[in-house]
């Protein structure tokens, strides 16, 4: 039972009569009164326990985009329902304008619509739903709460897709200069031809050359759609705060621009994300379907508080791939991580594939090495410069190591990711 704020005016009525006749009597008669009448509006509420709900909500949404909650409420019960809906989701939902007045008569239904904004990628769940079911005098009311089950997958932002159109004409242009810079007898078939003097007999197509009066070759075109296979860390150190987003954030901004950019241009993009085991995959995937999958595959990852094992990751890398591939490793610089693990398993895996580690940088680093009007600035900025005379030695090794090292702010580190990929394909390196 749940007594409203017009049971409280009520009882405050009281004062009047017992200033008039200061008594027990009249004190005692007036809290009868009260109580009587709240006995019976509350009888003639409405019972909880006769309305149903069911939950409708989207399967997926764009973070920073709305959504809705609709909350079917049916009254089974023969007495109208006069009640408060409250529609529970967690904080980071996005939940406003939550608790809905219904007055509803029996064997009737309502849609209650309530206003999603999440804040938070991944799954966002409803919590309870309760129905406070009032009498007619509204003084006091009957209250249940049950589980509605409700999931909202609330995939990455992809923000970082007004880069895209700028780069995808980049790609263009390098695709229309590269069709002549590219030497050798190819891979790919492309026509046939007539044979002439000079031509490899080993390209002569016996069968077309028996259907015809002439002698015909083949004649091939050098592949250049690649493999690009994208490892997102997943370990402690994604979990690191850079500005208002956890690491892991920005790397997954980049792997969705990077992944668009490859897909364009007719690479194979393929996805792990590793800590101390698989966490997530996407493998197989290609045209229209690819980004879609990225997208919900990724949105429920998160960052465990263990160190990554690299040899374990190196090793899941060589079973993805049996050829020349594009490798891109979306961790951290960080000396003390990179040091431990990744250094010794990365200089062969960059002797057999093109290998680029993207990396977030935070601004705050930066920002205390500047300031130094104090004493404890003064620490701070020291501290702040060792920290990056750490991470350039740590960059310069991985550079020796053959490994393409991509060190950006959270809202660089995509386009960075991005160009990077179009000058390895420009180069021939992919």
């Amino acid at each position: 039972m749940a007594l409203s704020w017009r049971a409280a005016a009520l009882a405050g009525l009281g004062v009047v009569p017992v200033l008039l006749v200061p008594v027990y009597a009249v004190v005692i008669g007036w809290a009868l009164l009260v109580l009587l009448v709240v006995v019976v509006d509350l009888a003639l509420a409405s019972s909880p326990r006769d309305v149903v709900v069911r939950r409708v909500v989207p399967a997926s949404v764009r973070l920073t985009q709305p959504a809705r909650s609709t909350l079917v409420v049916t009254n089974e019960g023969h007495r109208r329902l006069r009640a408060v809906v409250r529609d529970a989701w967690q904080p980071s939902a996005g939940a406003t304008d939550n608790r809905h007045t219904v007055s509803l008569p029996g064997g009737e239904s309502v849609r209650l619509v309530t206003p999603l904004l999440p804040t938070r990628r991944g799954d966002r769940l409803a919590d309870r739903v309760t129905v406070r079911a009032f009498g007619p005098m509204r003084l006091a009311a009957r209250q249940k709460s049950a589980d509605v089950p409700g999931r909202l997958r609330v995939l990455p932002e992809f923000a970082s897709r007004r880069h895209l159109p700028s780069r995808l004409a980049r790609l263009r242009e390098m695709d229309g200069r590269t069709a002549v810079q590219i030497r050798g007898a190819g891979t790919e078939f492309d026509s046939l031809r007539e044979y002439v003097i000079g031509d490899d007999v080993r390209s002569i197509d016996w069968r077309a050359t028996a259907r015809r009066s002439e002698v015909v070759v083949r004649t091939w075109r050098p592949e250049r759609d690649r493999r690009v296979l994208i490892v997102l860390d997943t370990s402690r150190t994604s979990a690191a705060r850079i500005g208002d987003l956890p690491r892991i954030d920005a790397s997954i901004e980049a792997a969705l621009l990077l992944s668009a950019l490859a897909s364009h241009a007719g690479d194979r993009v393929d996805l792990i994300a590793h800590d101390r085991r698989v966490r997530a995959q996407v493998a197989g995937m290609s045209g229209p379907r690819l980004m879609p999958s990225l997208a919900e595959t990724l949105a429920p990852v998160e960052p465990a508080l263990v160190e990554t094992d690299w040899p374990a990751a190196i090793t899941a890398i060589r079973q993805r791939l049996s050829q020349r591939a594009l490798v891109v490793l979306l961790t951290t610089l960080d000396p003390a991580a990179v040091g431990s693990g990744l250094l010794p398993a990365v200089g062969p895996l960059a002797h057999d594939h093109t290998v680029v580690l993207a990396s977030v940088a935070d601004p705050e680093v930066a920002a205390l090495a500047r300031r130094r009007a104090s004493a404890s600035e003064v620490y701070d900025a020291a501290a702040a410069e060792r920290t990056e005379i750490e991470r350039a030695a740590v960059l310069m090794r991985l550079q020796r190591r053959g490994v393409e090292v991509v060190d950006a702010l959270p809202e660089d580190l995509a386009p960075r990711l991005a160009d990077t990929y179009l000058a390895l394909k420009a180069a021939g390196r992919l």
